[in-house]
């Protein structure tokens, strides 16, 4: 009981990161590794997403209905997303990571420098695309962000937040939305690999489904409420922790 007590917490606290700005996991997933540390590390990834999934699909659904995006042209985007987090779970099966662990810190200290000196930066949504041309570059990131993903995964949520910001030109409330519908179909199609070769304990995503479900709806709510800026702040303190993170586990562990 101590034990899912714990990554109960800690789920509540992902749903509510990842419905803001994403990098939920940056919680979740080390509570889940610390609090079952004998665990495979495949049925605590399983678990993870087959928990989260129940939040970010809450949040799709809340931002569906408030924020304004061209949903349907969007969808093509979001299943390049599943497809390329299901290929990248398959290249990780032949190649090791340890390259990319390595350099992640640096891609993501990037993305804040650039981030914190353009200071209108997400503020205001002017999308630069429209039509098929806004597909098109959408599942060009969805693509790419989806095989990261399936690859290696910490900082998914926040890579798509700040390359729809920077490539399409979207505000932080609506690339937040857009990354909703990407990584509900990325954590579907993963949880569909999982699923196959049994690395998902129900009893314990059940519980943290419903906690994170909650955060989810909290995130959601102060998002919607505050608008953008809101979302920003949250996104520049959620990269930077996950700067401090990974660079720890590359580097110091």
């Amino acid at each position: 009981m101590l034990e899912l007590a714990i990554v109960a917490l800690a789920s509540l606290l992902a749903g509510f990161i990842d419905a803001v700005a994403g990098g939920g996991g940056l919680v979740l997933l080390p509570a889940l590794f610390s609090t079952f540390p004998t665990a495979a590390p495949a049925t605590l990834a399983g678990t993870n997403k087959a928990a989260a999934i129940w939040g970010t699909a809450w949040a799709t659904r809340q931002y569906v209905r408030r924020v304004d995006l061209p949903w349907r042209r969007l969808m093509p985007a979001a299943v390049l997303a599943g497809a390329g987090s299901f290929a990248g779970a398959w290249v990780l099966t032949l190649v090791n990571p340890d390259g990319l662990r390595k350099a992640l810190p640096f891609v993501l200290l990037a993305v804040l420098a650039y981030t914190l000196a353009k200071k209108d930066l997400g503020r205001e949504h002017r999308p630069r695309f429209t039509g098929h041309a806004e597909t098109a570059v959408a599942g060009a990131i969805a693509l790419a962000v989806g095989f990261y993903d399936g690859f290696f995964g910490p900082g998914t949520g926040s890579f798509f937040v700040f390359l729809f910001v920077r490539l399409l030109g979207y505000d932080f409330l609506h690339a937040s939305a857009t990354a909703k519908l990407m990584n509900l179909l990325t954590n579907a199609f993963a949880i569909s690999l999982f699923v196959s070769k049994g690395y998902i304990w129900w009893h314990v995503a059940a519980v943290m489904a419903v906690t994170n479900v909650i955060g989810s709806l909290v995130g959601t709510r102060l998002a919607l409420k505050h608008g953008a800026g809101f979302v920003r702040g949250v996104f520049v303190v959620v990269v930077a922790a996950l700067i401090l993170k990974t660079a720890w586990d590359a580097f110091f562990r």
